[in-house]
């Protein structure tokens, strides 16, 4: 069974997060939530998790998992981020928004697609996730808690909005399959991040989600191959 920390959404207690923060350093795997939905995730260095994180998804070796990161200045330090990437995301950040970016070697390849060296990055607008890296001094993997039982994506969402599934049967169905859960006392949000790859000169939207209006100029259609978890 996965041990449940419960933290204040606003504030989150020193203590808590130290003790989440040397679990995650000993390769511990974890349930959180985040500024979109609820997460399963990791420290961005602790392979073993990582691992583990792509068995649970079951996501193949080729697909590039997220991971956030406290900063626009931290993200420079993971990814080559072109002028236009940068004005664009210092413009975004923080908030609900996944950039596609090519990787720097800081970057483990168990988490980027091994032939485009891209990895997706976000800079959440959430204080517990903020907490968790300060504390950490690591990024943490980031991959929605939607599981391949799951429907598809657009079709769980519907049955969600009709349905909501509440914080504690999200925890029971993830028991048995991480070891930390994070309960900030939030229920667990259905839109996702609005991705956009920014390998390109010209920002393509590869998926609408949350803040996508703030982005629509950009929007030519992109198809999403290339799409981290």
């Amino acid at each position: 069974m996965a041990k449940i920390y419960t933290i204040h959404p606003e504030t989150p207690q020193t203590r808590t997060l130290e003790q989440i923060t040397a679990a995650l350093k000993d390769g511990a795997v974890m349930l959180y939530p985040t500024d979109t939905v609820y997460a399963i995730g990791c420290d961005l260095n602790a392979k073993s998790a990582i691992t583990r994180v792509r068995q649970i998804k079951q996501l193949a070796n080729d697909k590039p998992l997220t991971f956030l990161c406290p900063s626009l200045s931290d993200i420079a330090s993971y990814a080559i981020v072109s002028n236009t990437a940068y004005r664009i995301m210092k413009h975004l950040i923080p908030g609900p928004y996944t950039f596609l970016l090519p990787t720097t070697k800081l970057v483990p390849k168990l988490v980027m697609n091994p032939k485009r060296k891209t990895t997706g990055i976000r800079v959440p607008d959430h204080r517990v996730c903020q907490g968790l890296m300060q504390t950490l001094g690591n990024p943490i993997i980031s991959t929605s808690a939607y599981l391949p039982t799951d429907e598809d994506m657009a079709e769980t969402a519907m049955r969600q909005i009709e349905h909501p599934i509440s914080g504690a049967e999200l925890f029971d169905r993830l028991d048995k399959l991480v070891d930390l859960i994070i309960d900030d006392g939030s229920e667990p949000q259905i839109q996702v991040s609005t991705i956009l790859e920014l390998t390109t000169e010209t920002p393509l939207v590869l998926r609408r989600g949350l803040g996508w209006e703030a982005v629509a100029d950009w929007d030519t259609g992109g198809d999403g191959d290339e799409q981290p978890a």
